[in-house]
Formats: structure tokens, sequence, C-alpha cells
């Protein structure tokens, strides 16, 4: 499979970028999930749109910390300014965006502001708090996955296997794309080389990889569901921090695994080894997810 979609959505006068738009999508449907939970726990409406913003502006500001800190440090202690603008200073100015996100940075920013936020507006125990918002968050955790499978990042490592896909914007810069097919327009030259035969030699140069972005997709449709199940099927909602745990648990279990089949993204693996940055990060929260799990255990009944 040859990927090299576009880079959004054109509307003439603005382009809805997809990964954007996943964004959206994975914030609109926690904002609902949430809702209907706020009305099954007899919680008033006005206190989910306090929830909302505590919970867009921690998912953002943990991930971009997360990534800062936890994968590229050795670049950002030099540019500290570029941590939270969206712009590289050298060696010239360019409007970059923010340029990586870490899912690890964006848990412990969302536990953190459920903290404040359980104490200052639901007036509820955090553990209540957190085991009713991990059943959206595991579901935004998917169209973030399918966002970075648009952008083509975080994408596998190289395989022979069926499943492998050919990144044309990973493998090509836009300078490169440029420099190779002498089209002027980057994405006109994406374009050629995914489909014009004429520049056949250069597709063939790119390797097909695993598309791990979708692997993590598929994985978190079935850790969103179980937590559903649990939630409106079972008291589990009643013991506090069983379905934090079983949250924990699953989603950073499917990380570590995943991980196996992904590139490096850098960070502080070469110092450990073994593991990847991602993996090393991982293993906490999974344990920290067992133990609210055995805590509880015995006091679950379907």
């Amino acid at each position: 499979m040859v990927w090299n979609p576009s880079e959004g959505i054109d509307l003439g006068f603005f382009v809805v970028r997809y990964y954007s738009l996943m964004f959206v999508v994975a914030f609109g449907l926690g904002w609902y999930i949430m809702k209907k939970i706020f009305e099954r726990e007899n919680e008033p409406i006005e206190k989910l749109d306090s929830l909302f913003i505590w919970t867009v502006v921690a998912t953002l500001l943990g991930a971009r910390l997360g990534h800062v800190f936890f994968y590229d440090w050795e670049y950002f202690r030099n540019h500290l300014g570029e941590i939270l603008l969206p712009f590289r200073f050298s060696p010239e100015f360019e409007f970059t965006g923010f340029q990586g996100l870490a899912s690890h940075g964006a848990a412990i920013g969302i536990i953190l502001a459920m903290y404040f936020f359980s104490k200052n507006v639901m007036k509820r125990p955090l553990l209540w708090v957190l085991d009713r918002v991990v059943i959206p968050v595991a579901s935004g955790a998917i169209f973030v996955r399918l966002g970075n499978f648009f952008n083509s990042e975080i994408v596998g490592k190289q395989t022979d296997s069926a499943f492998g896909v050919k990144f044309i914007r990973d493998h090509f810069s836009p300078r490169d794309a440029v420099n190779a097919t002498k089209i002027a327009n980057p994405n006109e030259a994406y374009h050629a080389i995914a489909t014009n035969p004429q520049y056949a030699d250069l597709l063939q140069m790119v390797p097909a990889k695993h598309p791990a972005q979708l692997y993590e997709a598929l994985c978190y449709v079935f850790v969103f569901a179980i937590l559903f199940y649990l939630y409106w099927k079972t008291n589990a909602r009643n013991k506090k921090g069983y379905l934090l745990g079983v949250f924990l648990v699953l989603l950073w279990s499917v990380r570590f695994v995943v991980e196996f089949v992904k590139e490096s993204q850098g960070g502080f693996e070469s110092n450990l080894g073994l593991f990847t940055t991602g993996q090393w990060l991982s293993i906490p929260f999974i344990i920290i997810g067992l133990f609210f799990i055995f805590k509880a255990r015995k006091m679950i009944q379907v």
C-alpha cells in the first residue's frame, strides 16, 4: 500500500488538516460520552464544560511538555522559546506548528488536572473522576493515532509482510521531493512519486514499514470497548480505582507491545538499552494500574 494523503480537506479559504480534525473528533466524542456519564451519575451538566476545558488544556500542554522532556530535551534545552511557541528561530525564522506530542506526557497532564478539577469543581474523590474520564480518553486515543497515520508519523520498522505501507511523506521531505522530481510544489511532487510511472524508481526507494499507528488504533478500540462495558454493564464503576487500573494496564500494555515494531523516536533509550523510551515510560503506568486492580478485584461483582 502506498500512503500519500493530502494534508487535509481544502475548503478554498482554509485547509482543515486531518490531524487537527482527528483531535476535534476525539474531544467531541469524549464530551458526548462524559455527558452520558454525568446524566447517569446525576451530576450537573454545567460542570462538564469546565471538565472539557481542563481536559483539553491538560492533554495538549502535557503532551507537548512530555515530548520536550522525555524525547527531545537535548534540542529544547538550547531552544527554550520553541517549547510553547509554534515557531523555529534558527537557522532562520520558520512557522513549524507544534511538532511533537507525547502520550505519556498527556496522561500525566490529565491526572494532575483531574486532581485539581475533582477538588475545586466536582467535589468528588480523584479516583471517582479518573474512573470515568479514562473511558473518553481511551476513545480519544483511537483518533489521535489515526491522525498520526494521516500525518505519516510514528511509523513502524521496515517489513516485508503484507501489512507493509510505503509512507511517501516519511521517506521524502518536502525539499527532497522537489529536488527529486523538479516539481516546485511539494504536494504535487509527492503525488507524482506515488502515482506517476515516470518516478517508479523513486517509489521503489521507499521502504514498506509497519503501520504502527493503525495497530495501536485498532487495539485501543478494544480497550475502549472493555472500559465501556465495565462501566455500563457491571458495578465496576463503584469500586474506586478499578476502571483506572484496567485502563492503565490495557492501554500501556498495548503501547509497550507495539513499540517493538516502531521506529525509534529517540529519548533516553540509548542510555538504558533493552527497551525503547516509550516502553520504559509505559512500565510505571502498568505497575500502578495493577496495583489499583488488585486492590479492588475482590469487591467486583459482575
